[in-house]
């Protein structure tokens, strides 16, 4: 039993590390999309985000499907049915042997059925049987409430064709079925709110525990996302487009709770932030200053004012023009740092340019490489040419290069010819 639970749990934590790799793929180089670097592992251990209630959900699921199917399964033989279904569709079963045995000790199992399903769907035997082997638990479930799954992703979906690319992309999101009326009325609610499908078909696959919480709770987080989004100052007018905006670049702001969400709104206001000014940041930080504390917002910018050795007004000036400084932890902020002084950057250029600690260190040493090499001196030259996402950087090492290859005569220049 504890072997086969540690097994479960395993997977679920892979499972996990793989749905925020998904949502927030891509690392971001610039200000204007530096917070999906939600998705870099360590600063998902060090900046202390506050997602208890994501990793508790996903591990509760994990220990209510193990525990309902499993009792002792040493004493216990594989399904031999279950076994030559499986074998008939092409499904690996060594990987579902050393991923999640458990599952081909239960008596009860739909392999045929489920396999029909997707079959009806348009999937080919070899979607099926990769659908099978990501995610045997799948087999567990009955005709029937697969079915009403099916029936309600289809309120999102264009057709079966794009429901299928889903399953096979996002099998775990689809067949957890345990929180179906839960994951029905949202999906209604997400609909009423104005967010258009494809965006709840990104939410269902990329961040499916929104949809396991009563409607209720997503309806006071979203009430009180509005009303704070007017008491800073915003306009009835463009409430609603700030709102689905804010939901669109980061739907885990509703697993958060509105204690969370008043104190750190008050910590900005009491570090003399304008009402303006935290809308700017909410803007920029897109929604994951929720998932910060006061605690660690305090020590980023306690950090970067003895770096930059600067007044409170000086780093409330830094915050607004580079928000890293108050979104990274302290160990990232310091590793980043390290990482330019070792290169021969200065503190008073990075602290000119603070954009550039957005970039993780081997990024930083990749491009310098690459702008020396074209003979580009960054010690003495501005940090910007290291700014902004891979096609920002590759647009102005471009325009280093045509500088270094122009000519530095006028071919169509007249010559003068002295007599």
């Amino acid at each position: 039993m504890k072997r086969s639970l540690f097994h479960k749990m395993e997977s679920c934590c892979s499972l996990w590390i793989g749905l925020r790799s998904t949502m927030l793929r891509g690392v971001a180089h610039s200000a204007k999309d530096i917070f999906t670097l939600l998705s870099a592992r360590s600063q998902y251990c060090n900046l202390g985000l506050n997602f208890p209630s994501v990793w508790t959900k996903v591990t509760n699921r994990s220990i209510l499907i193990h525990s309902t199917y499993t009792t002792d399964t040493k004493s216990r033989e594989e399904n031999k049915k279950t076994i030559e279904s499986l074998y008939r569709l092409s499904v690996d079963i060594k990987k579902i042997r050393r991923l999640k045995e458990w599952v081909l000790l239960q008596d009860a199992a739909y392999v045929k059925e489920i396999a029909d399903i997707l079959q009806e769907m348009g999937a080919d035997e070899t979607t099926v049987a990769n659908i099978l082997e990501r995610c045997p638990e799948a087999i567990l479930h009955t005709p029937a409430e697969i079915n009403s799954q099916r029936a309600l992703w289809q309120l999102v979906c264009q057709n079966e064709k794009q429901l299928i690319k889903l399953i096979e992309r996002f099998p775990e999101s689809f067949f957890t079925t345990e929180y179906h009326e839960n994951q029905k009325a949202n999906i209604l609610f997400f609909q009423k709110l104005g967010l258009k499908n494809n965006i709840i078909t990104r939410f269902l696959t990329s961040a499916p525990n929104i949809f396991y919480n009563p409607v209720e709770k997503n309806k006071n987080m979203i009430e009180t996302l509005q009303k704070n989004y007017l008491s800073l100052g915003g306009s009835d007018a463009n409430m609603k487009i700030w709102i689905l905006k804010l939901l669109s670049q980061n739907p885990f702001v509703l697993l958060n709770t509105p204690t969370a969400i008043q104190e750190n709104l008050e910590f900005l206001q009491k570090n003399y932030f304008t009402d303006h000014e935290v809308l700017q940041l909410l803007s920029k930080l897109k929604g994951f200053i929720f998932q910060l504390t006061p605690t660690t917002m305090q020590k980023s910018m306690l950090f970067s004012k003895n770096v930059f050795k600067c007044s409170d007004e000086e780093l409330k000036h830094l915050v607004l023009k580079c928000p890293a400084l108050l979104y990274y932890s302290v160990p990232v902020l310091e590793e980043r740092l390290e990482g330019l002084l070792k290169e021969g950057i200065s503190v008073a250029q990075i602290r000119e340019t603070p954009m550039v600690l957005e970039l993780t260190t081997q990024i930083v040493q990749y491009r310098i490489k690459k702008l020396s090499a074209s003979g580009y001196d960054i010690k003495s030259g501005t940090l910007e040419s290291l700014n902004g996402t891979k096609k920002d950087f590759e647009v102005n090492y471009g325009k280093i290069q045509s500088k270094k290859e122009r000519p530095i005569f006028n071919p169509v220049a007249p010559i003068n010819i002295e007599d």
